[in-house]
C-alpha cells in the first residue's frame, strides 16, 4: 500500500501523464494536491511498484459503484516514463487482479479506455479483458480530436 512518503514519487509519475491529457479524463492543469487527493483517495487501495530505490509505477483499486454494483472494481494505472515497455504495467495488473480477488470483487471494469491507447489495450486484452462497449467520440484527445472510449471487463 502506498504511504504518504510515496506521494512525491506518485506525483512525479502522474504529472506528465495528466499534463499530456491523452489518456485520463483529468484536467491537464490539475494541481499536485488535487491529483494526489484523487489518486490516493481513502476509498481506494493505492499501491506503488518500486525497485532499486525508484518507484516505477502506481495504481489504485476501488469499488466501481455502490450498492448492487459494489462487487465490481475499477483501477487506474500509471507507469513512469523510464519504466515503460519493461512489464511494469502487466505486473501491476497481475497484482491488481489478485488484490481484487483478495478483497472479494467478482469482476474488474475499466470505464473509459481511450481507444488510441493501444499499448494499454493490448495489455488488458492479453490478460483476458473484453471490450464490452464503445463510446463514440467520447474523449477529446489533444491532438487526435474526438476519439472513442472503450469499456473493458473481466470476470474474476
Amino acid at each position: 500500500m502506498a504511504q504518504t512518503a510515496d506521494y512525491p514519487a506518485i506525483w512525479a509519475i502522474l504529472k506528465p501523464i495528466f499534463r499530456a491529457g491523452d489518456t485520463y479524463t483529468i484536467d491537464s492543469n490539475i494541481s499536485q494536491d488535487a491529483a494526489l487527493d484523487y489518486w490516493c483517495d481513502p476509498a481506494h487501495s493505492t499501491f506503488v511498484f518500486e525497485g532499486k530505490g525508484s518507484v516505477f509505477g502506481t495504481y489504485y483499486l476501488r469499488r466501481n459503484q455502490g450498492g448492487g454494483g459494489s462487487h465490481v472494481c475499477n483501477c487506474g494505472f500509471a507507469t513512469s516514463p523510464h519504466a515503460r515497455g519493461k512489464g511494469i504495467a502487466r505486473a501491476m495488473l497481475d497484482h491488481a487482479l489478485a488484490e481484487a480477488v483478495r478483497q472479494g470483487f467478482q469482476a474488474m471494469q475499466f470505464n473509459f479506455v481511450v481507444a488510441n491507447n493501444t499499448r494499454a489495450i493490448a495489455i488488458w486484452e492479453r490478460a483476458g479483458f473484453e471490450t464490452i462497449g464503445r463510446l463514440p467520440g467520447a474523449f477529446l484527445h489533444p491532438t487526435d480530436g474526438k476519439t472513442d472510449a472503450l469499456v473493458m471487463w473481466k470476470d474474476l
